[in-house]
């Protein structure tokens, strides 16, 4: 069938991008390389500088924490993966991990040491490293990322690819390079100078020797057999990005690391010594001009590590009966605590210790910040025929970080006033200041405590618990988190796994009063009776500070400001006796200031106001709608249509479904229905 007929051949001609494969797939000779590198020097960047180039690629925001700057990269929002491995809550830590790529770009000797990522299980280690390794991939296929290697032609015609992909400047004689460099960077503008270090490896200097008594030592002849190719790194292709992950300790190999001989080739080439006949495939060579990742790299046997030692200090490795190999690749490793442990421990690891420099990857102390993991992977788009009534995450989100909160010292502050105040809410008697001194006397928060991961299969859970269900909420997840710690692999201890319960009875109560809110702000929602209200408060209070009368708008009457009611709504937010003339001395103070600023007083404009009239209003209104009739479930038509109202802006305003309205204002309901029934007795 040809695509002029079939529609999806058409529209796969014309989304195709011809002209982006011809540029990805690029071939010349190595003057038309030389050009390249004079218009733009940074293609012979090193592993690190293209590495941090590609995080500084998609800029920085700046925000204001405690007082102190800080920096948000962009680039860990995964600009390139549509945000799945967007990292959350830990900008501080990942400034400290740029700062050590900037150093090393320059060149200040950070580029001798392994990257060590260490932190709790499911905190993020791993999402960095794929995300550094993601973004190379990425950037090697854009103009300003691209890099080149080159293949040599044999006499037959076939062609050897430089095993380790090096730069084709490498090519350049030793002897040569320093005057050859000087002229390259004469006119260099860019952000480093052209540097070239370390030999060809071993199969290029082999073609090198081999082609050279070839063409009498003629080096101008020996390039027209050398062919250059635009160089695009793929983890799934084995180029420019490696992983290596530990096996069972018996079973280890360095030669995974490295390469090992290939016994068909040797009948070819006669012996086991010829570099052609060595698959130069170990991970070291497979991510030489990128990145290299090991997974639980403190894992690894000994005779690894001093692969790794070599490879970070020296940036060489050391194939089998070849001569140390120069690399040139950003070398990640990240680890848990109990294995870093280990490692401060042991005296005969005193080597790795020096050459690594460790970054802390920490839980997320933000409960906004974590739950925007589980919107990530929970939401409209992934959960489908399923709602998720509003603040299941965010619950869930709270307690996973009460978890990794250490007790406060202080006696008048509980742990969930201390969440909130790291969430970036103010409370009376805290001021920035305080905050920041509470987390420096905190040592270990966010390197103990439950695991995302842990919540996430506990919301999987509730999400495929009852098929039939048409939606979760908070109750659901919370029990499901509180059921699964029975089991919980982790947790050691009796005294932790209460601690966890305790906490999740915590988190009940904090939505118990969030949804109490919600619903009186739904009951409370006509504004105009709020504004009546508020009108009817004010000229109260105006008369009462100035000491005048107030005209009742039925009688015409002049009659003394009513206390009655000024003090009904002042209740509302425990202002006390003692103090109703100093609140009602500052809203005036604080309507003249407006007034002065040429703006006007609303009923919104002043918060602890407003919240005084919501209740007050929800009060006068709670027994006209009768909400605990619901629990009874005998509810009159004109009691009904008032709680449909009540039900429709709890869909409307706080983005709750029919099911999930309902199942709030009957557990409202059930609250109410306590509170009247303690008051009673």
């Amino acid at each position: 069938m040809s695509s002029a007929r079939d529609p999806i051949l058409g529209m796969i001609a014309t989304m195709q991008d011809v002209e982006e494969y011809r540029a990805l797939t690029w071939e010349g000779g190595f003057s038309d390389y030389l050009e390249i590198v004079r218009s733009d020097p940074s293609v012979v960047r090193n592993a690190y500088q293209r590495l941090f180039d590609l995080i500084m690629h998609f800029g920085t925001e700046e925000y204001t924490e405690y007082k102190k700057r800080i920096l948000r990269y962009k680039f860990f929002d995964d600009p390139f993966g549509g945000g799945k491995d967007a990292v959350f809550g830990i900008d501080v830590h990942l400034v400290k991990l740029v700062n050590v790529l900037r150093a090393a770009a320059m060149g200040y000797g950070a580029e001798k040491r392994v990257i060590l990522l260490h932190g709790p299980v499911g905190s993020a280690k791993s999402t960095i490293a794929r995300l550094m390794k993601k973004g190379l991939e990425w950037y090697s296929k854009q103009d300003n990322g691209r890099l080149y290697t080159f293949s040599w032609i044999d006499d037959d015609g076939t062609e050897i690819p430089s095993p380790l992909n090096e730069d084709p400047l490498k090519l350049i004689p030793l002897e040569l390079r320093e005057q050859v460099l000087g002229e390259l960077n004469k006119d260099n503008k860019g952000a480093y100078p052209v540097k070239l270090e370390g030999d060809l490896d071993p199969v290029s200097r082999f073609m090198y020797k081999k082609i050279m008594r070839e063409v009498g030592g003629d080096w101008t002849q020996l390039i027209q057999r050398v062919r250059v190719r635009r160089l695009v790194l793929s983890e799934k292709d084995r180029v420019g990005v490696g992983t290596f992950q530990p096996k069972d300790e018996k079973n280890q190999d360095s030669t995974e690391l490295t390469g090992d001989i290939n016994y068909r080739k040797i009948a070819e080439y006669g012996s086991d010594s010829d570099p052609r006949a060595f698959n130069f495939d170990g991970e070291f060579c497979v991510a030489n001009r990128g990145v290299i990742e090991f997974v639980e790299v403190l894992k690894l046997d000994v005779a690894f590590l001093y692969d790794l030692l070599g490879a970070s200090q020296e940036h060489t490795i050391k194939p089998k009966k070849f001569a140390q190999t120069f690399i040139d690749e950003v070398i990640i490793g990240h680890t848990n605590e109990p294995e870093y442990r280990k490692l401060q421990n042991n005296e005969f690891m005193e080597a790795l210790r020096d050459r690594t420099i460790k970054i802390d990857v920490p839980y997320i102390t933000k409960w906004e910040q974590e739950a925007r993991i589980y919107r990530r992977d929970y939401n409209k788009k992934r959960v489908s025929g399923k709602h998720i009534a509003p603040h299941t995450l965010e619950m869930a989100a709270m307690w996973a970080v009460l978890t990794r909160l250490e007790e406060p010292k202080k006696h008048n502050l509980t742990l969930m006033q201390k969440m909130k105040l790291y969430n970036g809410k103010m409370l009376p008697g805290y001021t920035e200041d305080n905050v920041k001194e509470l987390r420096k006397g905190a040592k270990r928060e966010g390197l103990e405590g439950i695991s995302p991961r842990y919540v996430q299969d506990k919301i999987s859970n509730a999400l495929v618990r009852d098929p039939d269900a048409k939606c979760i909420n908070p109750f659901m997840v919370l029990n499901a988190l509180e059921s699964g710690l029975k089991g919980h692999s982790l947790i050691s201890d009796e005294d932790t796994r209460k601690h966890y319960k305790d906490l999740l009875g915590m988190v009940k109560k904090e939505y118990e009063n969030i949804i109490k809110n919600e619903v009186q702000k739904a009951i409370t929602a006509d504004e105009g009776a709020i504004a009546r209200l508020c009108g009817n408060y004010i000229d109260n209070v105006k008369a009462y500070t100035q000491k005048e009368k107030v005209k009742n708008p039925f009688t015409g009457a002049y009659e003394d400001p009513d206390e009655r009611l000024m003090r009904s709504i002042e209740d509302k937010i425990d202002i006390p006796d003692t103090r109703k003339d100093d609140f009602r001395r500052e809203i005036m103070n604080f309507i003249g200031a407006l007034s002065l600023d040429g703006k006007k007083f609303e009923f919104h404009t002043n918060e602890r106001l407003y919240k005084a009239l919501e209740l007050k209003l929800f009060e006068d209104q709670k027994d006209s709608i009768r909400l605990t009739s619901l629990v009874s479930q005998v509810v009159d038509k004109e009691t009904q249509e008032k709680i449909d109202i009540v039900k429709q802006r709890l869909i409307d305003r706080f983005g709750y479904d029919d099911q999930s309205a309902t199942d709030v204002l009957n557990y409202v309901a059930s609250i109410f229905a306590r509170g009247d029934a303690t008051e009673s007795g």
